[in-house]
């Protein structure tokens, strides 16, 4: 007998993997008894068998431990560890179902932990990507659902996930199908089965048993719309579909499936599920491509354009082509690409030529309705770029010859811009295919140029300035890469135009496109080599004018053509140095912030460039000998490129220092200390045997770093933080000083901020400084020192705060000390500290003086009306008032404060030891002494901004210390600064301040704090502090839905703060999750904002509105928040019934929010902004519950607004007008006018009323108002339709005659007759007017004629109406008079009313619209936009305008006269003006200011009885005496009338000669920088245009003391603070230079320069031409003069420089006339 060996057990033991590990060994204890240490032991054995023994070890520890009542915290940890253990282990180990068996029996208190433990695992292993793992997931699941209850609740939480369960079943969907397809026979019979299926029609007795019992629930009637949608994946994934394999079912099926499709699109409406659909359907078309290859004529008939599936497939299209996700949008195209090839299979065998596809009537009528849509419609991009690969582009040109210009015209908005770009690509990628194609020659380059690149240059040249930096970003780049030689083209067009369209400030001209497409062509590798680029492409005179351009982009893209290059070694030329330098000297003092980040950014481009390049240079120097040829890299010696770098480089330095000279403005700091930044970064102090071309430090002497030191003494924060950063980077061993320590720490002794202790303190660590090893550790131990100083003083203050906050908002306000302790610790590693011991109790003071200072000015922040208007109190008797103020707020506060207003001694000078001295010596009543003893009234306003800003600083600081703090996720953690409870602490902080605050700025930032909390929070390993956010969030849910006006929320209009809390615990929530807390509140709320009848909830419901206001605006919620939309405008609209105004102002405000959530951000002004709209199909397509809500709303509204429109209330009866429009389809709006005008009254009827006629007729108005604005403007169908109105319209002509008494209706009627006249006053081709064939205007002619305009007013200046009326039948009867005059020309016998009796009017707005019209048409004549010379009708009224110039009371209408007679000659049109309130003179004077003065002026004497001489002397009287608006335009009059006696014989210009030195004061004194902006504008322009005659004159008018004062003036206007006055003073001088006595003085007259080298342009014309007049003795002591700085009083200038003419040539030798 053979005795049998028992067979010993294997097991093999488990291991963790090193992370893990590590975790156990730092949570195990020493004495080894706790779950870590167990656990521990147990992986450290090497016997799987042992191990078990220690696995069933571990329930009984834990039922000890919570028989105790003591958690341990780290037994989180090790429950997530064993997790990991479970799942590491492979199904057959024994140790697996130990594990399980004793998870199962852990005691409730742990369970929880574990599950979320287990979970996560779970979580984690099913993210695998790894092939491989895939068997070990599905085991582990397998694992957990067999006897482990553990495990089978971690997998049911796991499938709450609904993307997961998605997943899953989209999984299952393509299973099953593969399952019937492997088991089902015969295969023939599988698409029935599945048709079956899918419309849910199985019929149970036909098949097969194990079918039912495996797949019963699938042939119920009830199946889910998700289980059909991923039935349908599994069917056109799983099928073979090519070749026709299926036969006639096949085909069957897949006309079902799509049908399945349709109809569920129209159910799903979730997001995840849409874009599942969106999936399949591309999926579907491609499967219906491999069918068609091989199908049937029946199918073919099914699928061709016209068929209803391809119908409902463009609808689906056109629904979805601009969904908010973008994955959605993607699948739209792919669907209509394939629609096309569908079309194109169901027409022919192999398809057909693009020619022969295109004329089909299906492709045809598509393209056609694709170009008609409007180009704000992103969809219309991507189905024409679809066309153009299916048909070609020759055909859609064929159609819209000009659609590159069109879609060019759309590149001005930039969410247009890459859908127009990649377009366009197609369209001339496509182009140039084609004619190469079919050209012999290289001809077809000219078609392609003309069609694609002259259109871009026209943008280039004339565009607005986004439509250029867009197409030059975007388009220009991709049509080089499409043809390089397009370049030479587009530069030899734009060099050629250069000359004529050289820009402006507004506008860059032919030059700027130049310098854009030379830029970007280099930029992308077009200019081989730069320096021939210079040669060849463009000359150096233009990159000059480039760089000093008035325009700042020309600027800027020259700079870039110098510093962008492809290749960051290429070699920077001599000439690119020359120009940088060149461009340098006036740039520094840009005044746009964007144009100096710019400026910046591209010289570190160049810099970077230079140090490249220089690399390469030492290379070649090192490899190379001295007697070797020129290489191709350089053309010169290494070496002296080299030294032409370092000069280069010490010369840009030299500059940049040289501008920080004191007094120097703050962009010109600004540019000048980010520019030497950026050097010192670049060219850092080189290590090792690194070589460099350059270093920054070589060039600071003493006097420069004491320019760096000086540049603290800024009053603007970022020169000191620039300078502070530029000392940084220097080398210790240039600012050269020995004090200890860190550079931040010298930098704090230095600003002699710190106490003596603390000075001594930093000196200690010079040694540790001087090695620089140690740096680290000597910062921290420095920060660690200031911030305890810091907290003293801090302590100090709130401590004198408490007694009294008067005395701290006057001369020692907290917030100081708390910001400066917030910027020190955001400078520290503050994750690896080495002082963590040290740090501890700081940090703990540090939240406990925030808790105290949040104390003290919480009262303040929490009162009834923190930002109510407070009055600035200057005087100590307004202390009486202060307190009443001051008790307004009594309730909450308990402070000194509130007890007594101070009056306290100002502190003109702060010193820390005077404080440390007087702190203790101040009491309640006491005054704190300044050094010179002033007293200082303590305002409301001081109190409310220290306490604000103190709130600032400890939200800051506490929501710093929560981002970089690590916590500390045990008690006696190491590495950890904050505890559990401290983390707790800060949440309550901002928890009360949050749901308490009622001033803004301190909620908001508050809220910001906060923020940063949950984020940690949400991260955080400790369970508990996991769920806070939780907790808190059902905290305030539940006090928001029992709160009512006695609740300690805050009930402010919009909920101060509380919004912002709840809005930061709901953002922070991790976006990959299931988003619970989101879905939870929100059911919440939208419950609580919608009308209740308990009158109790109305303080709930505006918090909720107001909640849900801020939740819908919060972008980082995403889509998430998208299902909701549709219940919140349910509950906006409803709470517009509200009885209570704040549930009607919130429920505004939310409507609004959800309106900009829907249909994007409005971009125009126009509320019907064509890009914020939607089709009805698209909106109800992704909100269908709002369908019937909305029905249901606006049929009881629409009684409402017809019931309004009688209403007695004017105001009731414009609303109801205003409100109908909306109700009517624009197609149904001719028959609603005439259904509308039919409802009036006939002149016969006895008994009518007025309001019911008013409303009627403003229906009516509003009506044809938005029909003339739709998108039928133009076609003909328009035309008949407003004809047909008009008709109508005339049947009731009567209502605005006489026989209708009442003026509201009268002018109501004429404007209707007005807006008919506007849109049908042109013939069509071959026919007369509308108007003219239906007899309109000769109604119109009788309606003027019968009306007080011509027979004069019986009524009173009070009659009901009359200014509105006089307003309409004056716009009526110009109207009248313009379209004589375009009918009859010459012949104006027919004209209804003159011009002349209506100026003549005794009504003020009679004569200001007449006015105005005449002053738009002059204006329009004057610049040749609109016509080419004045109608006749206004010939010869010179003389009306003098006697109404003369009579005139009214000084705006005055204004406007005199300004027409300047506008029709040449010269600068002037700025616009604001309507003040006497209009009429001012457009009088506009008026005369546009006309001919030698049509009018030699007539003066005539009509007004003045001579020319005594009329100038009348209107420099009116710019003497009257008020500056009316002083402007009188001085431009003057200016030009004197410039027309100029330019007469010796004779005339003799005669005005004695008030030339008048016409000098009055430019000098309209000049000062105190005078509006329109008066200094004015005279800029008056010197533009007369600086020919006065300024550069070869034989001077003036004496030279006058025409040093109009320079002066010059000078002053270059020099102002606004861009608009340098600018115009710019066009003077560019006028000046431009002469021909002064052109050859500078290389660039007859450019466009800015304003900073038109002063040196200035000053050398000015000299040149002192020289000219032989005055340069007397003219040079002046400028020298003005260069000192003196005589900044223009004045005083005047009277010196006369002082100076006399003292430097006697008497009688003056130049010219004196």
């Amino acid at each position: 007998m053979v005795v049998k060996k028992k067979k010993e057990m294997q097991v093999i033991a488990l291991t963790i993997c090193h992370q893990d590990l590590e975790t156990l060994r730092s949570l195990a204890d020493v004495e080894g008894k706790n779950l870590a240490s167990l656990l521990l032991n147990c992986v450290q054995l090497t016997d799987g068998v042992s191990q078990i023994h220690y696995v069933k070890q571990i329930v009984p520890l834990l039922e000890k431990a919570d028989k105790n009542g003591t958690y341990d915290p780290t037994i989180r940890s090790c429950l997530d560890i064993l997790a990991g253990m479970y799942l590491s282990l492979s199904v057959k180990n024994p140790l697996k179902k130990v594990l399980a068996s004793s998870l199962d029996c852990l005691p409730e208190f742990f369970l929880t932990e574990a599950i979320q433990s287990f979970t996560s695992r779970l979580h984690e292993e099913l993210n695998t990507t790894d092939l491989y793992s895939y068997r070990k997931v599905i085991d582990n699941i397998s694992s957990c659902m067999e006897n482990f209850n553990l495990g089978i609740t971690s997998v049911n939480n796991l499938l709450k996930n609904d993307n997961l369960l998605q997943t899953i079943q989209s999984t299952s969907g393509l299973t099953v199908i593969l399952f019937i397809k492997a088991m089902f026979h015969p295969p023939e019979k599988i698409p029935n089965l599945i048709s079956s299926l899918l419309l849910r029609s199985v019929d149970c007795t036909s098949i097969p048993e194990w079918f039912l019992n495996c797949c019963r629930s699938l042939c119920c009637a009830d199946v889910s719309e998700s289980a059909l949608l991923f039935l349908c994946q599994g069917t056109l994934t799983m099928l073979d579909w090519q070749n026709g394999g299926m036969g006639p079912s096949g085909e069957a099926l897949l006309l079902d499936t799509v049908h399945v499709l349709f109809t569920l699109s129209s159910q799903i409406k979730e997001s995840t599920l849409e874009m599942f659909l969106s999936r399949i359907l591309a999926s579907w078309t491609n499967s219906a491509i491999y069918v068609l290859q091989s199908s049937s004529s029946s199918l073919k008939d099914s699928l061709n354009g016209n068929s209803s599936i391809v119908r409902k497939l463009l609808e689906y299209v056109y629904t979805h082509w601009e969904h908010p996700l973008d994955a959605l949008r993607h699948q739209t195209k792919i669907i209509f690409r394939n629609i096309l090839q569908i079309h194109q299979l169901t027409v022919g065998e192999s398809g057909l030529e693009e020619s022969n596809l295109a004329a089909d009537r299906f492709i045809f009528e598509l393209t056609e309705s694709l170009l008609q849509l409007e180009w704000h419609i992103k969809g219309k991009y991507i189905c024409l770029g679809c066309l153009v690969d299916c048909i070609g582009v020759k055909h859609i040109l064929a159609l819209a010859k000009t659609i590159p210009s069109q879609i060019l015209e759309v590149m001005g908005d930039q969410s247009l811009v890459p859908y127009a770009s990649d377009l366009l690509e197609t369209m001339f990628k496509n182009h140039k295919s084609h004619l190469k194609a079919q050209a012999v020659d290289s001809a077809w380059i000219d078609e392609w140029h003309e069609t694609w690149v002259s259109p871009l240059l026209y943008i280039l040249c004339e565009g607005t300035l986004d439509q250029k930096s867009y197409v030059i970003d975007y388009y220009l780049p991709k049509l080089l890469n499409c043809n390089p030689e397009s370049l030479s083209y587009m530069v030899q067009i734009l060099q050629a135009s250069a000359d004529a369209k050289t820009g402006s400030y507004s506008s860059r001209g032919a030059l700027g496109a130049l310098m854009a497409c030379l830029r970007t062509a280099r930029a992308h590798g077009h200019l081989q080599s730069a320096t021939d680029a210079w040669g060849n492409l463009v000359s150096s005179a233009k990159i000059k004018q480039g760089l000093i351009h008035q325009h700042c982009q020309v600027r800027i893209d020259t700079l870039g053509l110098l510093c962008e290059s492809n290749r960051s070694t290429e070699i920077v030329s001599t000439e690119e140095m020359q120009w940088i330098q060149f461009f340098i000297t006036y740039n520094l003092n840009s005044q746009s912030p964007g144009v100096r980040q710019q400026i910046c950014s591209l010289l570190k481009k160049l810099f970077c460039r230079i140090r490249e390049s220089s690399q390469v240079l030492f290379k070649l120097e090192r490899s190379k000998s001295k007697h070797e040829p020129e290489n191709e890299l350089t053309r010169q010696h290494p070496s002296v490129s080299l030294q032409q770098y370092k000069n280069f480089m010490s010369s840009i330095c030299n500059s940049l220092f040289e501008a920080l000279f004191p007094g120097s403005s703050y962009p010109t700091r600004f540019s000048a200390l980010t520019i030497l930044g950026s050097i010192a970064e670049i060219f850092p102090v080189p290590e090792g045997q690194v070589q460099t071309v350059y270093q920054l430090n070589h060039d600071i002497d003493v006097g420069r770093f004491q320019t760096l030191m000086e540049c603290f003494t800024s009053t603007f924060e970022t020169v000191k933080i620039l300078a502070f950063d530029l000392l940084m980077k220097l080398p210790k061993t240039v600012v050269q000083f020995q004090a200890g320590g860190s550079e931040c720490g010298w930098f704090l002794i230095w600003r002699n901020a710190l106490p003596s202790s603390l000075s001594a303190y930093l000196k200690t660590y010079q040694v540790a400084c001087g090695d620089g090893d140690k740096s680290a550790s000597v910062v921290e131990s420095n920060t660690l020192m200031v911030i305890k100083c810091l907290l003293e003083n801090l302590e100090e203050e709130i401590s004198q705060a408490e007694n009294s906050l008067l005395q701290a908002a006057a001369s020692f306000p907290m917030y100081g000390r708390v910001h400066c302790i917030t910027r020190a610790l955001q400078k520290l590693p503050l994750n690896s500290l080495q002082l963590v011991s040290e740090w501890r109790p700081v940090v703990e003071k540090l939240l406990l003086m925030s808790y105290r200072l949040s104390a003290v000015v919480s009262p303040v922040i929490q009162s009834s009306s923190p930002e109510g208007l407070i009055p600035m109190d200057t005087d100590s008797e307004s202390a009486n008032r202060l307190q009443t103020i001051l008790s307004e707020i009594q309730p909450r506060d308990t402070n000194d404060y509130f007890n007594q207003a101070k009056i306290l001694k100002e502190c003109d000078s702060f010193d820390l030891e005077d404080l440390k001295a007087s702190v203790s010596n101040i009491d309640t009543s006491a005054e704190i002494k300044g050094k010179e003893g002033k007293t200082c009234d303590v305002t409301a306003q001081m109190v409310l901004v220290c306490c604000w800003r103190s709130m600032k600083e400890v939200a800051l600081l506490l929501g710093t210390l929560c981002q970089l703090l690590p916590m500390q996720s045990v008690p006696e953690s190491p590495d950890g600064l904050l505890t559990v409870e401290q983390v707790k602490e800060i949440g309550a902080h901002f928890k009360k301040h949050l749901l308490q605050s009622r001033h803004r700025g301190a909620f908001e930032l508050a809220y910001t704090g906060f923020v940063k909390l949950t984020e940690i929070l949400n991260r955080c390993p400790n369970v508990s502090l996991q769920k806070l956010p939780e907790q808190w969030l059902w905290n305030v849910l539940e006090e928001i839905k029992y709160s009512d006006p006695s609740s300690k929320l805050c009930a402010t209009r919009r909920s101060a703060g509380i919004p912002f809390y709840i809005q930061a615990l709901l953002a922070s929530e991790p976006k990959k999750g299931k988003m619970d807390l989101l879905k939870i509140t929100m059911k919440e709320l939208i419950s609580l904002a919608r009308p209740m009848d308990d009158s109790q909830s109305t303080v709930s419901q505006v918090h909720a509105l107001n909640i849900l206001r801020a939740l819908f605006r919060d972008t980082r919620l995403g889509e998430n928040i998208i299902p909701y939309v549709a219940d919140g405008a349910k509950a906006a609209i409803l709470g517009f019934t509200s009885p209570v105004w704040a549930v009607r102002n919130s429920s505004t405000l939310l409507f609004s929010t959800l309106i900009t959530r829907i249909f994007g951000v409005k971009r125009g002004k126009d509320e019907l902004f064509k890009k914020n709209t939607m089709t009805g199909s698209e909106f109800f397509s992704r909100f269908p519950e709002l369908y019937p809500f909305l029905l249901k709303q606006l049929e009881a509204v629409a009684n409402t607004v017809d019931r309004c429109g009688h209403s007695p209330v004017y105001r009731s009866r414009e609303m109801a007008a205003r409100a109908l429009v909306p109700f009517v389809m624009i197609d149904e709006i001719p028959d609603t006018i005439r259904a509308l005008l039919a409802k009036l009254p006939n002149c016969t009827d006895q008994c009518f009323r007025q309001n019911h006629i008013h409303g009627t007729l403003l229906q009516v108005f509003h009506l044809l108002q938005a029909f003339s604005d739709s998108r039928y403007r133009m076609n003909a169908y328009f035309k008949q339709e407003l004809a047909d109105v008009a008709a109508c319209t005339k049947a009731k002509v009567w209502l605005a005659k006489r026989q209708n008494p009442c003026l509201v209706t009268r002018a109501v009627y004429i404007d209707i007759l007005f807006l008919l006249t506007r849109c049908l006053d042109k013939a069509t081709k071959g026919n007369q007017p509308v108007l003219d064939h239906l007899g309109f205007w000769e109604e119109v002619r009788k309606i003027i004629s019968g009306s007080e305009l011509i027979t004069g007013f019986p009524y009173t200046f009070t009659a009901p109406g009359l200014p509105q009326y006089l307003q309409s039948i004056t716009k009526l009867a110009i109207a009248a008079v313009w379209a004589v005059a375009a009918q009859a020309g010459e012949q104006t016998r027919d004209v209804p009313i003159s011009f002349s009796q209506l100026l003549e009017s005794p009504f003020p707005e009679v004569r200001l619209l007449t006015l105005e019209a005449l002053l738009e048409k002059f204006s329009a004549a004057a610049s040749g936009l609109e016509m080419k010379e004045l109608p006749s009708l206004l010939w010869n009224m010179g003389e009306t305008f003098l006697m109404l110039a003369m009579k005139e009371n009214h000084p705006e209408c005055f204004c406007k006269v005199k300004s027409l007679v300047y506008q029709l000659s040449p010269s600068t049109p002037p700025t616009p003006w604001r309507a003040y309130k006497n209009d009429r003179i001012m457009k009088i004077l506009k008026i005369l200011h546009r006309m001919d003065p030698s049509e009018w002026l030699p007539h003066t004497e005539r009509y007004i009885h003045l001579t020319p001489k005594e009329f100038l002397n009348w209107t420099m009287d009116i710019a003497s005496n009257e008020r500056s608006e009316i002083q402007s335009v009188a001085l431009r009059l003057a200016s030009r009338v004197i410039a027309h006696h100029m330019g007469m014989c010796d004779q005339t210009r003799d005669s005005v000669a004695p008030k030339l030195k008048q016409w000098v004061q009055l430019v000098v004194s309209a000049c000062g920088d105190h005078l509006p902006t329109e008066s200094r504008l004015a005279a800029a322009e008056v010197l533009t245009s007369t600086a020919p005659f006065f300024l550069t004159n070869p034989h001077p008018i003036l004496g030279l003391q006058d025409t040093l004062a109009l320079w002066r003036c010059v000078f002053t206007l270059l020099q102002s603070e606004e861009q608009a006055i340098r600018d115009t003073a710019t066009e003077t001088v560019m006028t000046a230079i431009s002469q021909e006595n002064t052109c050859h003085s500078t290389e660039f007259a007859f450019c466009q320069v800015d304003a900073s080298i038109a002063l040196d342009l200035a000053l050398a014309v000015l000299c040149d031409l002192l020289q000219q007049w032989d005055q340069l003795a007397p003219g040079l002591p002046v400028l020298l003069g003005w260069l000192l700085g003196e005589g900044d009083d223009l004045t005083v200038c005047v009277e010196s420089v006369h002082q100076v003419v006399l003292g430097s040539q006697g008497s009688g030798d003056e130049v010219g006339v004196s």
